[in-house]
């Protein structure tokens, strides 16, 4: 079997082939700018591919994401048609993403920024905030990633509820779903988490409306993909107060470029695309065992929805 490997970054691709290599010894894997036969190779294991690099492989049997999501794979223009594509997932990708929204829920929820903001002034300033069952937490978003923020969101004790497209059910979570039940996810919403799918319906759904539909104070988190967010309608709501705080840590463009205002708003916490980051040793565990199963199989548990863009 033959398998080519594309991050944009050359070190990271070296990183990944040589990871995937020594999970696979009987197999052929390289990077994809190497792959001089490209009517040999079988898989394509990629992150962010340049538009056209998977056309070249005229055989190709699956496309892996480096990743849960697999918009960035389905941006490309030239994608081979009917071929599956697989999301890399599991337990570790999933506590990652459970810690860090549970971390920076917390810290709006206890207005920390306000804190260290009268640290730096030398304020002995007691901030009282609401218990957390007094505290209307929502994830739009309940896949894989997004029940487990829920479900954790709720075992800390906030007033939980969940958004998705279609009907829900999670122990502890109130869900919503629908264009029919949005509104009412929002109302009274003081703290809002974003872990959809990036699709065409999602595409800006951050936006003034949305933010107007928040209480005045409301905070918001995205971890999910920058295009999912208006940047100008979220500068705007924060610069107005009607929205209080954000974190981000996904931009349209990454890395962030150094001019974006979001580095310097006093009212933005930026992280640089980690919340569920996945590392090659945990990665290269999932995506060598998804490979021998659809090598085995024709398929495996994680092939994505192309259709639905996830």
């Amino acid at each position: 079997m033959r398998v080519a490997v594309y991050l944009p970054a050359e070190d990271k691709t070296q990183w990944w082939v040589d990871m995937l290599q020594g999970l696979l010894p009987d197999w052929k894997v390289e990077p994809l700018q190497e792959a001089t036969s490209p009517e040999s190779v079988e898989y394509a294991v990629v992150w962010r591919p340049r538009t056209g690099d998977l056309a070249r492989f005229t055989n190709l049997r699956a496309i892996v994401s480096i990743g849960a999501g697999i918009d960035h794979v389905l941006a490309d223009t030239a994608l081979p048609e009917d071929v599956p594509i697989v999301r890399t997932v599991g337990s570790d990708l999933t506590q990652r993403m459970r810690e860090y929204v549970a971390l920076h829920v917390l810290r709006h929820h206890r207005d920390m920024p306000r804190q260290l903001r009268a640290q730096a002034e030398r304020d002995w300033h007691a901030i009282v905030v609401p218990v957390a069952p007094n505290r209307v937490v929502g994830v739009m978003g309940l896949g894989n990633l997004g029940a487990a923020a829920a479900q954790t969101l709720s075992g800390l004790g906030f007033a939980t509820r969940g958004w998705a497209r279609s009907v829900k059910s999670i122990d502890g979570v109130e869900c919503f779903a629908g264009a029919e039940g949005f509104d009412a996810f929002l109302d009274g919403c003081e703290i809002l988490v974003n872990l959809l799918p990036l699709t065409d319906d999602t595409r800006g759904i951050m936006d003034a409306a949305l933010f107007q539909r928040l209480p005045r104070g409301a905070c918001v988190i995205n971890c999910a993909r920058g295009p999912h967010l208006v940047d100008d309608d979220l500068l705007a709501a924060l610069d107005n107060g009607h929205i209080k705080q954000a974190t981000l840590d996904v931009f349209h463009q990454e890395p962030l470029p150094a001019d974006h205002p979001f580095w310097v708003h006093p009212a933005i916490t930026v992280t640089p695309h980690v919340a569920s980051q996945i590392d090659a040793g945990t990665g290269g565990r999932i995506i060598a065992a998804n490979l021998l199963a659809f090598a085995e199989h024709g398929t495996c548990a994680d092939v994505a929805n192309a259709a639905r863009g996830y």
